[in-house]
């Protein structure tokens, strides 16, 4: 999505305005293109999660720099049909910067320069990650910035042309849809003010958990249509909402709530890609909302 042109007022009963180059939702022009007016299809991004160090599988492999077991798991999520990897390595207060740096090498050198999500609370991790990072199959990622204490990470991400997935939040989570549009005027206006192309924003509402705050959920969706009708992109951890379910319903409500999201106009999530279920119902509409032509072998693709 290619935007042109800003106007951001003060927020003020919902209201949040923005004037867009883009006529047609989900797609966009491609300036490279040798024919005047054509299409590229814009699919949704899937930002395989599963490289998390809360898998007691990869600290262990990131603690003792063991590759084979963040190599199969990257593999996995790949073959899937992730876009990008997130590579959450926690907080790696002590040797963060190493962590980073060796964890993006070892994958974009073994997976042909796969594009990745740097995903640590240590601000010094992720510029070290970027420093060695190949950004010809995309830009990296910056994991994450919010309102509150950091939201210099979106100064981050300016100053190394990065992504950056901007929580609408501050401390803690945003009361209701107008303090979610407040967050996202401050993280708007603070990227815009350092060069950031709107686009680079990718505003996440927060999912959140059904069992006990089930009465938020269509909130969540309403603010996913508000970026949307902004024309700006969205994320988040969308598997959040079914955190404490048996495993077995688990993919049924990811898979509701992904179809549900993706026709507010969701453009991306983090998520485990390597639920079949999941992953079907994407690319399925994906075809429903025009970024696949469909085939019958769209499945495979």
């Amino acid at each position: 999505m290619r935007i042109r042109q800003w106007s951001v007022e003060p927020w003020e009963h919902g209201s949040l305005t923005a004037v867009c180059e883009n006529e047609y939702r989900g797609r966009r022009v491609s300036e490279n293109s040798s024919r005047k007016g054509e299409i590229e299809m814009a699919k949704f991004i899937t930002i395989g999660e599963r490289i998390h160090c809360i898998s007691p599988v990869i600290r262990e492999a990131f603690a003792t720099r063991n590759p084979e077991p963040i190599l199969k798991r990257a593999k996995e999520q790949l073959d899937a049909g992730a876009t990008y990897l997130d590579v959450n390595i926690g907080p790696a207060e002590n040797d963060g910067e190493d962590l980073m740096k060796w964890a993006v090498k070892l994958l974009q050198e073994n997976f042909d320069n796969v594009p990745l999500a740097l995903d640590t609370a240590n601000r010094k991790a992720i510029e070290a990650g970027i420093s060695v990072y190949n950004r010809s199959k995309g830009k990296p990622i910056v994991n994450s910035a919010d309102a509150g204490g950091r939201i210099e990470n979106i100064d981050l991400a300016a100053a190394n042309d990065a992504i950056v997935i901007a929580l609408c939040s501050a401390e803690g989570i945003a009361a209701d849809n107008d303090e979610r549009m407040v967050h996202c005027q401050t993280m708007l206006e603070r990227g815009m003010e350092h060069g950031m192309d709107p686009a680079d924003l990718w505003f996440d509402p927060l999912f959140l958990v059904v069992k006990g705050m089930q009465d938020k959920q269509m909130e969540v969706l309403e603010a996913i249509k508000m970026f949307s009708d902004m024309g700006l992109n969205s994320t988040g951890g969308l598997s959040n909402n079914s955190n404490g379910m048996p495993k077995a319903i688990r993919p049924i409500m990811d898979s509701a709530l992904v179809a549900m999201a993706m026709m507010q106009g969701l453009t991306s999530a983090i998520v485990n890609p390597c639920d079949q279920r999941l992953m079907e119902t994407i690319k399925s509409c994906d075809v429903f909302k025009g970024n696949t032509l469909y085939a019958d072998s769209y499945l495979e693709l």
